[in-house]
């Protein structure tokens, strides 16, 4: 157990922590990182992933902004992302898109904490000085990210009502909040709907810590063709698969990330009794009102901001991760060498 509460881990935790990674569902991939890490890829300082990482999350926060509106609000036409975007810009100012930008950050630094202790104390336990494997990394970051998904729902939660506080609805059944911010959001959660309201949207995402081992495994799939015509994979290569592959599993698993988003803000009255909806056994009530109103697509709303975001954050981080690490060895005075 002294693993469990080792600097080692601590460590690890704290930088997991400050990567501020833009999480799909979690929002819930940090296992993503995981899987990458494991990948046994070169790697440069740090701190240069990390500036990445922010900069992308910064610069495509308001993609995230539109995919949520079209997710909640189902009243809102299924427009291009950038006439999404316009219209909140028009209706509710120029900072609308990076409403709720510092109560995200702050969750995501909570939660990739809560994720990365959780995960090196638990390998540390497992492996006990070993060489871990991938199969290993991908069962650990699993349990991980129930243990993330059980602790840190509550913050998301808030932050998902705090993101949409103001928002100009369509849907007039949706009920606007006001909260003067993230402590008097908790109060009035708890105090109007129950404490087990803040675990809203649970269920969604418990199923959505498989992403990463769906994204996982069409990545290697796309690996062992590409390995077919070389003998090895460039740094562009490794890229391109990964996006794929992660705009496939994204796919795959958005209608439960617009449950989940739905079941989070929780202040649609769409039940017979007029209530506000928010509880976990409507999962299924959800999916099929809104393949009744809407069809199939109806599950697929805000898919195109979702999937720009993904590809283009993962895009600049490659982009800025390279130029960063050029930076870094011609200014240690090292020949960076450009295979990988």
């Amino acid at each position: 157990m002294a693993a469990v509460s080792s600097y080692e881990s601590l460590v690890h935790a704290v930088a997991g922590a400050v990567r501020g990674k833009l999480q799909v569902t979690m929002q819930s991939s940090s296992a993503e990182v995981t899987m990458m890490e494991s990948q046994n890829r070169k790697r440069a300082p740090a701190w240069t992933e990390r500036k990445g990482s922010v900069t992308a999350m910064t610069v495509f926060f308001p993609l995230d902004t539109a995919r949520l509106r079209l997710q909640v609000d189902e009243k809102r036409k299924s427009k291009t992302t950038h006439t999404v975007l316009l219209e909140i810009i028009k209706e509710e100012g120029l900072l609308a898109p990076y409403r709720g930008w510092f109560p995200v950050i702050s969750s995501l630094c909570c939660s990739n904490f809560v994720y990365f202790y959780t995960f090196n104390s638990l390998r540390a336990l497992w492996v006990k000085g070993q060489h871990s494997t991938t199969g290993k990394d991908l069962v650990l970051g699993f349990v991980a990210g129930v243990v993330n998904v059980l602790l840190t729902t509550p913050l998301w939660v808030v932050n998902t009502r705090l993101k949409l506080q103001g928002a100009k609805f369509r849907n007039e059944d949706i009920v606007p909040t006001n909260y003067k911010g993230i402590v008097d959001a908790f109060h009035q959660i708890i105090r109007d709907e129950g404490i087990l309201a803040l675990w809203n949207g649970t269920f969604p995402s418990l199923l959505l810590v498989f992403n990463p081992a769906i994204q996982f495994m069409f990545y290697e799939g796309f690996k062992r063709k590409l390995l077919k015509t070389r003998l090895q994979l460039t740094s562009l290569d490794a890229f391109v698969i990964g996006a794929v592959a992660k705009a496939v599993a994204t796919t795959i698993t958005y209608p439960m990330q617009t449950v989940q988003s739905i079941l989070r803000f929780g202040r649609h009255r769409l039940n017979p009794e007029n209530r506000t909806l928010g509880s976990l056994k409507n999962v299924l009530y959800l999916l099929r009102q809104r393949v009744r109103r809407f069809g199939l697509v109806g599950l697929y709303k805000g898919l195109e901001a979702k999937l720009l975001q993904t590809v283009l954050t993962a895009a600049l981080m490659f982009l800025v991760y390279e130029k960063l690490t050029a930076a870094t060895f011609t200014v240690m005075g090292l020949k960076h060498s450009q295979k990988h």
